[in-house]
């Protein structure tokens, strides 16, 4: 089989992109569902392109990895993606990620104690709405009406510095994250007609009566997650309300994409 002739838009490109020679087998698995605003398309991409590496003998720096991914999805796929995938993907951790172009990005890692990080992860709630889409699709409105919605895009900036304000100050309430990802959702709803749904608001909802501080939905919008804030003890209650939807417990974690098993066999 040549290039052309694979299927999957990302092995295709990639292999491309780095110029792969020889043979190649590729198994995918995921825990999770895809276009569920996860990030895991660019997730994808980010491990394939860091296993042709390995295979072609050389391993990129994690800012070499997401400028890649970046190229291959928006450049040589087409999608309508951004840029924080890519290197959240890449970098792993818990980071402040500045853009200034297409290319130019600086991941500032947030220091926070151990403590700090599990009161903060004990306080989320993964939630499925039972709903994919396409991610490239929904963000295509979104793109084109960029400029008209700088004043939400320019809130949501605000609430970013927000948030990393909070974390890193202990004496402040963690689950004031959820007043945060409210502000945050009422900003992103503005932003293109698909983002969210009768369905997606009516979770929303429940969640919050049910004793959620906020939330939002991730990703482009449309479906995939909702990731609510709720202190612990009302965490049940919430769970109760939409107990048809999964919920997925999930951990931080600090590598970001590795190789961990390399054999020339």
């Amino acid at each position: 089989m040549e290039l052309d002739q694979i299927r999957h838009p990302s092995v295709r490109e990639s292999a491309k992109f780095l110029n792969f020679q020889g043979g190649l087998e590729v198994v995918h698995n995921a825990d999770l569902p895809a276009r569920s605003g996860l990030g895991s398309s660019s997730s994808f991409t980010v491990g394939m392109l860091q296993a042709l590496r390995a295979l072609q003998g050389y391993m990129p720096t994690k800012r070499e990895l997401a400028r890649d991914a970046i190229h291959v999805e928006q450049n040589m796929i087409g999608e309508n993606v951004g840029s924080q995938d890519q290197v959240a993907a890449a970098f792993g951790g818990l980071n402040l990620i500045r853009f200034g172009g297409i290319e130019d990005f600086a991941v500032e890692p947030i220091t926070i104690s151990s403590s700090r990080l599990e009161e903060l992860s004990s306080s989320l709630l993964l939630i499925f709405t039972g709903f994919a889409r396409t991610a490239s699709e929904v963000a295509e409105e979104q793109v084109a009406n960029i400029f008209s919605n700088v004043a939400a895009l320019t809130a949501i900036s605000r609430i970013a510095q927000d948030g990393l304000d909070l974390l890193t100050n202990p004496t402040r309430p963690i689950t004031q994250i959820g007043e945060l990802l409210d502000e945050q959702w009422s900003h992103k709803k503005t932003l293109g007609s698909g983002v969210t749904t009768g369905a997606v608001e009516d979770i929303y909802d429940r969640g919050k009566r049910a004793g959620a501080i906020g939330g939002k939905l991730l990703g482009a919008g449309g479906g995939g997650f909702i990731l609510f804030c709720a202190a612990p003890d009302k965490q049940p209650a919430i769970l109760e309300a939409l107990g048809e939807k999964m919920a997925v417990p999930f951990r931080f974690e600090n590598s970001g994409s590795s190789v961990v098993y390399f054999s020339h066999g």
